[in-house]
C-alpha cells in the first residue's frame, strides 16, 4: 500500500519518472499476483508485457543498488537524542567521534562540560556522556 499511495501521488514530468512509475507498478502488479493471479495477469498485460506474469521470473535485488557511501547516525548527549549526522560509510570510530562533537547542536547541549566518555556503536550511534 505504502508503494501505491507512493506512486499516485507521483508526478510525471519526463520520460525518467514515467519509467520509473511503470517499474514500481510492475513490483506492485508482481507482488500481489500469488494473492490475486487473475486480477494481475490482466493488470500485467495492461502494463504492456507480451508473456504471461506466471511466466515470468521473480524479480531479484540489485545488491549495487543498496551500497551506499554515507550513513546517518544519532547522537546522544547523556541517553538523549541531541542531533543526527551523516559521515562516510566506511569511517572509522574517530571520525564519527570528531563529528558528533562538532555538531552546533551537541555542543549546545554540552557547553562547558568535560566530556567524560563518548561511545560508539559503529554503524548506530554516538552517545556523549559529560
Amino acid at each position: 500500500m505504502e508503494l501505491l499511495n507512493t506512486v499516485a501521488k507521483h508526478t510525471q514530468r519526463s520520460v525518467q519518472d514515467r519509467s520509473v512509475m511503470h517499474e514500481a507498478l510492475d513490483i506492485a502488479v508482481m507482488a500481489l499476483s500469488p494473492i490475486v493471479p487473475h486480477v494481475t495477469h490482466a493488470l500485467w498485460r495492461e502494463l504492456g508485457h507480451a508473456t504471461a506474469l506466471i511466466d515470468e521470473p521473480w524479480m531479484t535485488v540489485d545488491a549495487v543498488a543498496l551500497e551506499t557511501s554515507t550513513i546517518e547516525l544519532v547522537v546522544q548527549v547523556n541517553g538523549k537524542l541531541r542531533a543526527r549526522i551523516c559521515i562516510a560509510a566506511d569511517a572509522d570510530e574517530g571520525a564519527a567521534r570528531e563529528a558528533a562533537l562538532a555538531d552546533p547542536n551537541v555542543q549546545k547541549f554540552v557547553g562547558a562540560a568535560a566530556v567524560r566518555k563518548v561511545i560508539v556503536v559503529p554503524g548506530k550511534l554516538v552517545n556523549v556522556v559529560v
